[in-house]
């Protein structure tokens, strides 16, 4: 029997109306769960604004502006949620941090700034949640990582993102292994290219005759499939990297 408590979910990088993160909290919101999301450098009152219209679903809703980068981050974020809610029993790593590259502009700081937020804030996050969730009378958790599809074929100029965000796909893989005793689920979530805040009108037309269904990826789309694995019916569901990309045609 599944666990009646109220659920409440933490989503990182929602700072944003048009983007992934933003489209989550909604998804879920509408599912009855109670909302906590970080978000950095969004546009001056967003958040309260965005807290608002998420309070309209008849949920609870709070939220932390937060640097990712900071070693401390993931502590702070359970901490803050866990005083204004109680332990949440979804977590949904979305914030990314990317910059262009190339095997020229590689340097040290960009591959510590990558690894600082996709690797180090993403992981500590997982098994920090990991470790309070055993202490709770939680049946079921459920973690949800965002990957990119770095394996399923080259991105030229993005080489410390293709590293930093490839390795959440392993990290996933392994740890699914170690949690699925505690009754938590992990999974990782490649919405492919989705027109949220970074597409110009350029990209779009040179990627949409790679979508077969006729249209690009929306943030909707990515959340439909992150609220499925979040929910109940998604909890024999552990392990997997989720290529839910509308038939992207990467050749």
């Amino acid at each position: 029997m599944e666990n009646s408590q109220k659920k409440v979910a933490l989503i990182t990088g929602a700072s944003g109306s048009r983007d992934i993160g933003a489209a989550i909290c909604r998804k879920l919101a509408n599912q009855g769960i109670d909302i906590f999301f970080t978000n950095w450098k969004s546009e001056s009152g967003w958040s309260e604004i965005f807290k608002k219209e998420i309070l309209g679903f008849g949920v609870r809703c709070e939220s932390i502006e937060i640097d990712l980068s900071g070693s401390n981050a993931a502590y702070n974020i359970l901490d803050v949620v866990s005083n204004k809610f109680g332990f949440p029993s979804i977590l949904v790593n979305n914030a990314a941090h990317s910059t262009r590259d190339g095997y020229m502009e590689l340097d040290a700081k960009t591959l510590d700034d990558h690894y600082a937020v996709n690797m180090r804030s993403t992981f500590l996050l997982c098994v920090e949640f990991a470790r309070r969730f055993e202490k709770t009378s939680l049946e079921s958790g459920r973690i949800i990582n965002l990957t990119s599809g770095q394996d399923l074929g080259p991105m030229p100029g993005e080489l410390a993102y293709v590293a930093t965000k490839g390795a959440i796909s392993a990290f996933t893989k392994s740890l699914s292994a170690e949690l699925a005793p505690l009754g938590i689920t992990v999974n990782a979530v490649n919405p492919g290219p989705t027109d949220s805040t970074w597409m110009t009108d350029e990209i779009r037309e040179f990627l949409l005759p790679k979508f077969k269904m006729g249209r690009i990826g929306l943030p909707e789309d990515a959340a439909r499939i992150i609220a499925f694995l979040a929910s109940d019916e998604g909890k024999w569901i552990t392990g997997q990297i989720i290529h839910s990309e509308g038939g992207f045609n990467r050749s």
